[in-house]
């Protein structure tokens, strides 16, 4: 996912989920910002992350650049792989 920007992500989020909390906190440590969108008490765009997430209805629900990677557990595995490395380890373009 190295690239000539740092990437843009988004997660829908709930206030009492505990994946929530995790996922949020494993992008800070890899030193990414994000844009949270907390759908605890708002149904708009609770149907927006449906939209953009068919079949997915759980939260977190982490979006990149666009692209629906999933949940915490999907978001692990592509850190675990190597495939999302911490923000000091790819290459921005300032």
């Amino acid at each position: 996912m190295t690239g000539s920007s740092m990437p843009r992500i988004e997660i829908y989020t709930k206030d009492w989920c505990g994946y929530c909390h995790g996922a949020k906190q494993l992008l800070q440590r890899l030193g990414y910002t994000y844009t949270e969108y907390d759908v605890t008490h708002d149904d708009r765009l609770f149907r927006e992350m449906l939209e953009r997430a068919p079949g997915r209805h759980t939260v977190p629900q982490i979006f990149i650049d666009g692209r629906g990677i999933g949940g915490y557990t999907d978001l692990m595995a592509l850190v675990r792989s190597g495939e999302f490395p911490p923000a000091e380890q790819q290459h921005f373009d300032a």
